[in-house]
């Protein structure tokens, strides 16, 4: 079996409330130096056989017809190992 991760998040030109609020809280926690912060949403999805561009094809199909709003939202696929990698590269390491 396979794993994909889609993340969807607000386009940068529609407002975010919840991401606005975090940032509003951060200082007040004592964490600075952060300019932005955007809300989003991951889901991953187990898949069963190869995962091929047809497959990953139709993850995106149904990321833009029933995980995200179009109109709102944009999202990214990706192989859980590609999201995996991100991460590890974005916190400087690999897990635990």
């Amino acid at each position: 079996m396979a794993r994909v991760v889609v993340d969807v998040m607000l386009k940068p030109e529609i407002l975010d409330p919840q991401g606005k609020a975090v940032h509003g809280a951060l200082p007040r926690l004592g964490f600075d130096g952060i300019t932005d912060v955007r809300q989003g949403k991951r889901f991953e999805l187990e898949v069963e056989g190869e995962l091929t561009e047809e497959r990953l094809d139709e993850i995106r199909k149904i990321a833009e017809t029933l995980l995200s709003n179009p109109v709102i939202e944009d999202f990214e696929v990706s192989t859980l190992r590609q999201a995996q990698a991100a991460a590890s590269s974005a916190t400087g390491g690999g897990a635990a």
